[in-house]
């Protein structure tokens, strides 16, 4: 089977498994899963999703984020983890969304990565969710299974997952399959744990199943 049947084929079985691909940070403006997405770096979308909730109690707007002390967003942002610099990415971000974008986040992917704080992964999940274009975001959930799965041979590097996905995944379908690997990697593909490939839809197409 060549890597693109495979991806389809993995594409359209993860479909089945998963038929409801979303987001599992927790939103409503664009602005804000700029936020979560930086708190989630090292961090569970669960607790960020917890985290943010105090943060918007008291700084409701994008104006009033921008306007907050970093030592004050620093404060609440703790428990994610890293809270200085991520406090001061989200500071600047806000600030520069404010001054320079009227309030809005700019819908273009290279304003994305000029944002503090957003790199690729950051970037193609705006576009993918806030913008409904094409995206690839090669989070470590994706970057695990598609290197077992045999989509993507030995490499790590995050742009280099990328851009090999790009290859092989349908524009249309990438945003939707990336989410459906974090899903498949929580509940299956596991990383933490051995792969439960007994009970997994890829098994008898999976590079790697039975093997780690």
């Amino acid at each position: 089977m060549t890597k693109k049947k495979l991806t389809l084929e993995v594409i359209e079985r993860l479909k089945k498994e998963y038929p409801d691909a979303e987001c599992t940070l927790d939103y409503n403006e664009a602005w804000k899963l700029l936020i979560s997405v930086r708190l989630a770096a090292q961090c569970t979308d669960a607790r960020v999703n917890v985290v943010v909730q105090d943060l918007y109690a008291k700084y409701p707007t994008l104006e009033d984020v921008a306007d907050a002390p970093v030592e004050n967003i620093e404060a609440i942002i703790k428990p994610c983890g890293l809270g200085k610099s991520k406090a001061r990415d989200i500071s600047a971000c806000m600030k520069i969304l404010r001054d320079e974008y009227g309030g809005k986040v700019p819908d273009d992917f290279d304003a994305l990565l000029k944002l503090p704080g957003v790199g690729r992964k950051s970037a193609n999940l705006i576009m993918g969710d806030v913008f409904g274009k094409p995206a690839i975001v090669t989070d470590t959930h994706c970057i695990r299974l598609v290197n077992r799965m045999g989509i993507v041979d030995g490499t790590k590097e995050p742009k280099k997952v990328e851009m090999e996905l790009w290859k092989l995944v349908p524009p249309e379908e990438g945003n939707s399959f990336c989410h459906r690997l974090v899903y498949h990697g929580r509940e299956v593909c596991t990383a933490r744990t051995k792969p439960y490939c007994d009970k997994c839809c890829l098994a008898d197409i999976c590079k790697k199943a039975g093997v780690e």
